[in-house]
């Protein structure tokens, strides 16, 4: 008599079909469609990220003299499109230095005219520094540019006027700030930081936590890596309760 072994157990075959016929029909084209959506978003969030950091104000550059001239403001270092920022009109003797002002990310430099006076009062003359793609200037806004510009903006300043040079960031300004101030080392009398975050990695992150958003941003405005090259005095001045910068994140 021969004696036949028969495998009782089910194929892979079998255990497949019966795995499809738990499932309902459509779900799994459902996900499939859920998963192609998520990674459309994931590629336009990663090929439009600079429009959704960078919100300049598009002012011409004719329209922005007018607006300088109305806020009692002057183009610095000369007018046309070789300006940097902005000075006051009439600007006293900085006796105690210039503060180089790097704006946030929205608007332009002559939004943040509310610096001056303060600033003034307290014997400081003061820079509002445009960015590159803002207000009527050349070129299109990144990190390496705006660091780089901030760099050659705070030379400029320390040969025209002489006097200890102090760099004031605002917002992403601040992740500028702590760069230039990182690389011109001694050159900086100090860093005032309001309302930095730590990196933008991890910021853009807290504000899109359904994303791998750490991962997609290129612009990295590391704040903690820059202020640990830099040694000279630094202030970080928070807010309450800051809607855009998580104070966990300051």
């Amino acid at each position: 008599m021969v004696m036949v072994a028969v495998n009782e157990e089910p194929s892979k075959v079998q255990r497949i079909s019966s795995l499809r016929r738990l499932v309902p029909k459509g779900v799994g084209m459902f996900f499939l469609q859920l998963l192609l959506i998520y990674g459309a978003v994931v590629l336009l969030a990663y090929f439009f990220q600079d429009r959704l950091l960078y919100l300049p104000d598009k002012t011409s550059l004719d329209q922005v003299g007018h607006r300088a001239q109305g806020a009692v403001l002057k183009l610095w270092p000369e007018n046309g499109r070789g300006y940097r920022g902005f000075t006051p009109s009439n600007s006293p003797s900085p006796a105690r230095g210039i503060v180089v002002v790097f704006h946030g990310n929205a608007g332009s430099a002559l939004d943040r005219d509310y610096y001056v006076q303060p600033l003034q009062r307290l014997g400081f003359g003061v820079i509002l520094v445009e960015y590159p793609g803002y207000g009527g200037r050349a070129g299109d806004p990144c990190e390496a540019v705006l660091v780089a510009d901030g760099q050659e903006t705070v030379r400029m300043a320390a040969r025209e006027y002489g006097v200890p040079i102090y760099v004031w960031g605002e917002s992403l300004g601040c992740g500028v700030a702590s760069a230039v101030a990182a690389a011109l080392g001694p050159a900086v009398g100090g860093i005032i930081l309001l309302t930095p975050w730590d990196s933008l990695p991890r910021t853009a992150q807290a504000h899109y936590w359904f994303l791998p958003a750490r991962w997609l941003v290129r612009d990295q405005y590391d704040n903690i890596h820059n202020l640990r090259q830099f040694s000279g005095p630094v202030a970080v001045l928070m807010s309450d309760r800051d809607e855009v910068i998580p104070n966990r994140l300051t």
